[in-house]
């Protein structure tokens, strides 16, 4: 299978596994990137049989009213039944890594607020040690050479993501080179750093079920 084939078929193993959790009331979170875009298009499906969505990102935003799916402002809703995100890396514990498309400040928000964390993703997401993937960092703007600087003296090599500007206005530094085996420790470390907004591990809050693409199928793993 294809990486895209795998993509879309732990999409619609996704909308599956949320179906019998939602009714009428319901709320459902929507994550960023070209997996949770399947899942946007697979959720279309379900669209009578619950309220609406809170999405990660303005991209998300707009993809789902595009199917017709109400999109409600965050401030706006008390819970969250489920949200639905993938990942750049997930390792056993379902710690991830996660910022590729420069979202994960709303991405850890919704995360925060939402019942239970679904993260869908294809096994060349699956690794032992996160850190292969460079860890997106968002910064504010003034404060991009200080964080530089500081995340240096954590191990890492800090590369300014060149042209992009978060839905947040901020800018995003990438961390190339490191060996997360902390995750959780780390994840607070970075937090600290004056200027830091957020960082994408999400260890302090993994997530709660893992949907795995498979050559083989969709594994359901939970930590």
């Amino acid at each position: 299978m294809t990486q895209d084939e795998l993509k879309q078929a732990v999409a619609k193993a996704a909308v599956d596994y949320i179906a019998p959790k939602l009714d009428s009331d319901s709320i459902v979170g929507v994550g960023t990137g070209s997996t949770a875009n399947f899942f946007i298009d697979h959720l279309a499906e379900l669209k009578a049989s619950f309220d609406g969505c809170v999405a990660s990102s303005e991209a998300s935003a707009e993809r789902l009213r595009g199917h017709g799916i109400p999109v409600y402002e965050l401030n706006a809703v008390d819970t969250i039944a489920v949200y639905v995100d993938g990942a750049d890396e997930s390792n056993a514990q379902l710690e991830l890594i996660k910022g590729g498309g420069a979202a994960l400040t709303r991405e850890k928000i919704v995360a925060a607020v939402a019942d239970e964390f679904v993260c869908i993703a294809d096994d060349s997401k699956w690794v032992e040690c996160l850190g292969a993937f460079p860890l997106p960092v968002e910064v504010i703007p003034m404060a991009r050479s200080h964080v530089g600087r500081e995340l240096l003296k954590l191990g890492g090599d800090p590369v300014y993501r060149q042209g992009v500007i978060t839905d947040n206005g901020n800018v995003i530094i990438d961390v190339h080179g490191l060996r997360i085996d902390q995750a959780c420790a780390l994840e607070s470390q970075i937090n600290q750093i004056t200027g830091v907004v957020s960082n994408g591990l999400f260890a302090a809050r993994p997530a709660d079920v893992m949907l795995l693409g498979t050559a083989n199928g969709v594994k359901q793993l939970s930590a």
